[in-house]
């Protein structure tokens, strides 16, 4: 398990299992650790998911990826006392939803 700290300093979890599926089902996002430490603690924009409030998706956008130039999606869960990642993988756009933090 590995450990993150976010924008606003909270610890969120990544667990051996959720690493292995973004690297399985996400086969661009082998060896992007160090970018889901980035887009966590440095994002363009966090955003509420509309359809689980309890999830927040954090945008990094950036020029040169394994998919050229695209916007890396961290998803993580929001519990009380407990925060982990679910997912993260490469897109094109930023989801609407409740903007809870973006770059000044």
């Amino acid at each position: 398990m590995k450990w993150f700290k976010d924008t606003l300093n909270r610890r969120i979890r990544l667990t051996d299992e959720r690493k292995e599926h973004i690297e399985v089902d996400h086969p661009e996002m082998y060896g992007q650790i160090d970018k889901i430490q980035d887009a966590l603690s440095n994002p363009d924009i966090v955003v509420r998911s509309r359809t689980d409030p309890e999830v927040e998706l954090f945008y990094r956008h950036y020029v040169i990826t394994p998919v050229t130039e695209k916007y890396l999606c961290v998803i993580v869960k929001v519990l009380v006392g407990d925060m982990f990642i679910i997912t993260a993988y490469f897109t094109d756009t930023i989801k609407r939803g409740e903007v809870l933090w973006k770059i000044k």
